[in-house]
């Protein structure tokens, strides 16, 4: 082979690809597919150091990695979005297989079949956790979930307007607000006591349980959003719905939520995998994939992809909807979790996220200096006020091997937003409390 056709094993073009890639589109180099850029932006001068092999570079990573204070190093009391839960072996070992490893867009239903199976109970164990009709595929997140149900809303309703209630999650909020810029949608900010709807309203958005773990009365809620011809889109807990009744039983017209409880670890954040369900009457304009279950010519059970045209995920102009995947390989991971638990698993594991952390609250509210500020019912999370800055107490407890809660400042002075999930056992819980008591003293 001649030197200019030696293969990058990273860009996997030779020369002569490049040189007749570059006449076809008539262009003489590829300095000159830049040149819109300013010169002195093309190239900035980039302070990296100096490189590493492959060896080096493994001890490097980690040892930053070991920097890292992490569960199961440490004690966790950190929720917000981000929850510990019990994953049993197996399901690690089931969606590690190869097969699944490779999965993507099942366009070809003739060689997706066990792809479109998996995501087909996907849909149909969200059905059955949520009592709603029907379920998507899968969503990117949680956040984009309920932008897409608030989206959904505006086109079933024609409205432009979106009320939320003020306890949904600000990250929430922040991807529900650029995802509302393209279509013009406002966004408006409403209490739960007091929503402040009108005829201009497309739906309402609530979250359940809400940012800071209490429960909400969705029921007038739901009453309140129907009252203005509004729908109610609920942004749901998977776990809460082991052991709560599920808002679908207050006519909730689209629930959503994020599938990261459902056997997914934290992972920094990511990937993780969207809840999307809705009454069958507006199954037309839900976003995503829909994996749909028929026979073949042969009268063999059969798995394709439903009641959308592929322009859905192609065409932005004509979508519904501009999200491009399933996230396939991550709901997979949720389903397998769903099937391994089952009702019972589902419902011991929300009994215990109850309980622990009622039991931790009532530990920290009688230490002098902390309180509780919200007397509501709350399911795994709970607001702790602290006699001082939250940031400077969680500090102090890393020193007992502790991850203590967020801190909520901006929200609630000198709010902490406490989680405990079946995870965390009594002894964890009695030193928290234990922790927290003798970081007070020492102020």
């Amino acid at each position: 082979m001649e030197n200019q056709d030696f293969i990058s094993p990273y860009i996997p073009n030779t020369e002569s690809d490049r040189r007749l890639m570059l006449e076809t589109i008539g262009v003489e180099s590829t300095e000159e597919l830049f040149e819109d850029i300013p010169e002195d932006h093309r190239n900035p001068t980039l302070s990296l150091p100096k490189p590493l092999s492959e060896l080096d570079l493994s001890h490097n990573i980690k040892s930053l990695a070991n920097q890292n204070a992490v569960p199961g190093d440490y004690s966790c009391f950190l929720g917000a979005g981000s929850y510990r839960h019990y994953i049993p072996a197996v399901v690690r070992q089931i969606v590690s297989r190869g097969e699944y490893m490779t999965s993507y867009t099942p366009y070809q239903p003739e060689i997706a079949q066990g792809t479109l199976q998996t995501t087909y109970e996907f849909q149909s164990l969200i059905c059955q956790l949520t009592g709603m009709e029907v379920a998507n595929a899968g969503m990117y997140d949680g956040a984009t979930a309920l932008a897409e149900g608030a989206l959904m809303s505006a086109r079933l309703t024609g409205r432009k307007k979106i009320a939320v209630v003020d306890s949904v999650s600000p990250n929430y909020v922040e991807v529900l607000k650029t995802y509302s810029t393209g279509p013009s949608l406002t966004v408006c900010k409403v209490t739960s006591e007091n929503p402040k709807l009108d005829s201009e309203t497309a739906c309402l958005i609530v979250q359940q349980p809400n940012y800071t773990g209490y429960l909400e009365n969705i029921e007038y809620l739901s009453e309140t959003a129907h009252a203005y011809g509004a729908l109610l889109v609920v942004c749901c807990d998977p776990i809460y719905l082991g052991m709560f009744r599920s808002p679908a039983e207050f006519d909730a017209d689209i629930i959503v939520g994020e599938g990261q409880s459902l056997g997914i670890s934290s992972s920094f954040g990511g990937p993780y995998v969207g809840i999307f369900t809705c009454k069958e009457k507006f199954l037309r304009q839900m976003p995503g994939r829909i994996v749909g279950k028929t026979v073949d010519t042969k009268g063999r059970t059969g798995y394709v992809l439903t009641l959308q045209t592929r322009e859905q995920h192609i065409r932005r102009e004509r979508a519904t909807s501009n999200i491009c995947t399933s996230v396939a390989l991550i709901a997979l991971t949720a389903t397998v979790w769903m099937a391994t638990l089952g009702k019972c698993g589902i419902k011991r594991i929300a009994e215990n996220c109850y309980h622990k952390s009622h039991y931790a609250a009532s530990l920290i509210k009688r230490i002098p200096g902390y309180s509780l500020p919200i007397e509501e019912t709350f399911f795994r999370e709970f607001v702790v006020r602290c006699p001082t800055s939250p940031s400077s107490i969680n500090e102090q407890l890393l020193n007992y091997g502790i991850l203590g809660g967020l801190d909520i400042n901006t929200l609630i002075p000198n709010g902490m937003l406490v989680c405990v999930t079946e995870m965390n056992s009594r002894d964890e819980i009695d030193t928290f409390a234990k922790a927290l008591e003798e970081i007070t003293k020492t102020k």
